[in-house]
């Protein structure tokens, strides 16, 4: 389980103000990060040098860091005929070998140079993705797909660089592995009981516990389509 890249970035506008074509217009976004080659500070709400636009939904102890592995570059670009995209496009922190949504889980907790994090959540992509690669339908991709990425949270902050291995130090939950996260998140089928056990995990991030007891008790469907559509449409 290696650590194979390390991006960070800040807030950056780009596209044409009052384009017509939706796809085209003046957006803001930290996702455009660049590869940092020497050791890097890892904090409590992230990396040195890295920023968040939109820090409702992205960013903070729970967000710290955004992991995505290596591997998947290849599906969207073979199934999916996105030619322009390569690792770091997702606006990932960690780019990851090795490590994939059926093998982690949440609580897994993992030395990585000197720092120890903590699966905290998987990611719920979000329209951004989707305008940088100019694929209308790609946040809705990665979603059905699992093919989302995870947070980690900081328990130790140090410093962490590309080649680092990952430790794993303790596996708390390993019947909460992303890949099923997401298909309790995303699934066609709304299984409210599984919602209600996997809103039981302690060390799966608040808000999206929060999330999960809401829907399972009103036993419905979330509308996602500002999320994966947002202003593309």
């Amino acid at each position: 389980m290696l650590l194979q890249k390390v991006y960070a970035g800040l807030p950056k506008t780009v596209g044409t103000k009052d384009a017509k074509q939706p796809m085209e217009r003046e957006w803001t976004s930290a996702i455009f990060k660049a590869p940092v080659q020497e050791a890097v500070w890892v904090g409590k709400t992230g990396l040195s040098g890295d920023g968040q636009y939109d820090q409702e939904n992205h960013g903070g102890l729970e967000k710290a860091v955004f992991a995505y592995s290596a591997e998947h570059y290849t599906y969207w670009k073979n199934q999916h005929n996105i030619n322009d995209i390569s690792i770091g496009g997702m606006g990932e922190n960690f780019v990851l070998k090795n490590m994939t949504e059926d093998e982690v889980s949440i609580g897994d907790t993992y030395q990585i140079g000197e720092a120890i994090v903590q699966v905290s959540q998987p990611r719920q992509p979000c329209w951004k993705p989707a305008r940088r690669f100019k694929t209308k339908n790609l946040a809705l991709l990665i979603q059905n797909t699992g093919r989302t990425g995870w947070y980690f949270r900081v328990l130790k902050e140090g410093r962490v660089e590309e080649g680092n291995t990952f430790s794993l130090l303790e596996r708390p939950y390993p019947q909460w592995t992303i890949q099923k996260c997401n298909e309790i998140l995303h699934g066609r089928e709304q299984d409210f009981e599984k919602m209600k056990e996997l809103a039981a995990c302690d060390l799966l991030a608040p808000s999206m516990r929060d999330t999960l007891q809401q829907r399972a008790n009103k036993q419905e469907a979330p509308n996602i389509q500002n999320r994966v559509f947002g202003p593309n449409v």
